[in-house]
């Protein structure tokens, strides 16, 4: 992997534009491994690799600044690109025992503008313009939209949103065919390959579009550990990639992020939450879609959500966009880490922040000591949530783990402990928030990379968990070792009988080292 002095890549810049990829060498000072000097963050961080991040140097600073989750977007870069990030994290992983998971980024069907014969087409309210479906290079009065059936699906009365919402237009007419007539609703500037939001419209896209299944297939052959589903409508959208994944022959599957950011999907958000294995609120989209004001609370409810299911959640979009260019956030970005991590988010992700800014380094390193302010706060803990479906065929095992949960509260237990197989005990754990540290051990390393993503949850490989001969001693010594348990310290032990062999959880003891 080529890299530049400064360790930012120069080979290649991941589709973006040579104009915002970020040089320089502050962001590479003073970058000593924060986790060697404080407590182990809960909310874990999901920083995008892009051109600013690529490099060993970089990705090895920001392991050590904080970093839990590599995010690949596919919506940029080739496949040589994202395979030597790959060969990267995982070889860092390797040389340093960490843990950082891969999450891939599908790009979904975004529907943009075509290109221009002009820089750009001026509107004032009351324009008029069409909106073709046939490939043209636009001029002031027709341009074309990535959408093929947009003159199909489109109603007289529907707002058309362009540009993040900074150009708003009404659908006038439309031929049903191949042609729609908008009028603008403001003055503003209208550029070529800008992306259009139909909040409105009833979109007859599939969820997954031919280049989502060229980078699905890809990605199963590249055992990453997440997949992020972009513009979700509907739980049928999970459920259908799920069959995907399942009848390929990979044996590490990877779990399914649904990203929230179409209204159809707030309305079935319940359904969502039930189908995926984890949610991401993806605010950029999702605050053109819906109006803005009611972002804050749709946050705060779907990460409710999330609690009562058993789901981690990631808040996403602009949570320290200034630092692309400045070193340091603005306060109301500080304010708006600090409220997620306060609304209970597992994880919280930077986009371009670290994809193409100046400082991605600093943005981790900064992002986990707001983290590290907010996590002293009590109430953030033991967020409770009784199981109640007692004929389910998890009840036993959720009533386990709650009740690790409380007796962890009651006697001050420093951390609870478990072996797990399939990652479900970590899940559901990690869910009722212990303030006691979360301590997963596991013979499957796939296993153990997804739950990078999970609040407070940080994992062991261990080799031989299915011997029960003193494995428990074996674990606590990993602990001792590592300086995460001491003598006298009160521990939790999660595990089904007989000890720690696969199965559900049906015993919880409380042990002293």
């Amino acid at each position: 992997m080529n890299s530049a002095s400064n360790g930012t890549r120069n080979d290649c810049h991941y589709g973006y534009p040579d104009s915002m990829v970020m040089h320089g060498d502050a962001a590479f000072k003073n970058t000593g491994s924060i986790r060697e000097i404080k407590k182990f963050m809960k909310t874990k961080i999901i920083a995008t690799i892009g051109p600013a991040s690529s490099s060993a140097d970089v990705l090895d600073k920001m392991i050590d600044a904080g970093l839990d989750v590599c995010r690949l977007n596919f919506s940029h870069g080739n496949y040589n690109d994202h395979v030597e990030v790959m060969k990267v994290v995982r070889s860092l992983n390797e040389t340093k025992g960490s843990m950082v998971a891969l999450m891939a980024d599908l790009q979904g069907p975004k529907i943009r503008l075509g290109d221009f014969s002009c820089e750009s087409i001026p509107l004032i309210a009351g324009s008029k313009i069409i909106f073709s479906t046939r490939p043209m290079t636009g001029d002031a009065a027709r341009v074309f939209i990535s959408y093929a059936s947009f003159a199909v699906d489109a109603r007289p009365g529907e707002t058309i949103l362009v540009d993040d919402g900074k150009i708003a237009l009404k659908v006038i007419a439309t031929n049903g065919k191949d042609e729609v007539t908008l009028e603008a609703l403001n003055e503003g500037l209208l550029f070529p390959r800008k992306g259009v939001n139909l909040p409105e419209t009833s979109i007859s896209l599939p969820s997954l579009t031919e280049k989502d299944l060229q980078d699905l297939a890809f990605l199963l052959d590249h055992d990453v550990q997440w997949i992020a589903l972009s513009f979700v409508r509907n739980a049928n959208d999970i459920i259908g990639l799920r069959k995907l994944i399942n009848e390929h022959p990979s044996a590490n599957k990877p779990r399914i992020i649904a990203k929230i950011e179409k209204p159809q999907a707030v309305a079935d958000i319940e359904a969502i939450v039930e189908s995926t294995d984890a949610i991401m609120i993806a605010r950029g989209d999702l605050g053109v879609e819906v109006p803005m004001q009611q972002v804050p609370m749709i946050q705060k409810k779907i990460i409710k959500l999330c609690h009562r299911y058993g789901r981690p959640v990631i808040v996403a979009t602009q949570m320290m966009e200034a630092m692309i260019t400045n070193i340091r956030p603005t306060r109301a970005e500080v304010n708006d880490v600090a409220n997620a991590v306060l609304d209970g988010a597992d994880a919280l992700m930077l986009s371009g922040e670290t994809s193409v800014g100046r400082y991605p380094v600093e943005t981790i390193q900064i992002m986990e000591s707001i983290i590290s302010q907010i996590e002293g706060y009590e109430d953030i803990y033991y967020q409770h949530h009784i199981p109640s479906n007692r004929t389910g065929k998890r009840f036993v095992s959720d009533s386990i783990l709650f009740s690790a949960c409380e007796m962890a509260q009651h006697t001050g237990a420093k951390a609870i402990v478990v072996v797990t197989h399939s990652g479900y005990s970590a899940v559901r754990l990690s869910s009722q928030r212990p303030k006691a540290n979360l301590y997963v051990f596991s013979n499957d390393r796939h296993v153990l990379l997804s739950l990078s993503l999970l609040w407070g949850v940080e994992g062991f490989y261990l080799e031989d968990v299915e011997s029960e001969d003193r494995l428990t001693e074996k674990i606590i010594n990993v602990l001792k070792g590592r300086d995460l348990l001491k003598t006298d310290d009160l521990y939790i032990n999660v595990l089904s009988t007989p000890e720690w062999s696969q199965g559900t959880s049906n015993t919880v003891r409380l042990g002293r080292v």
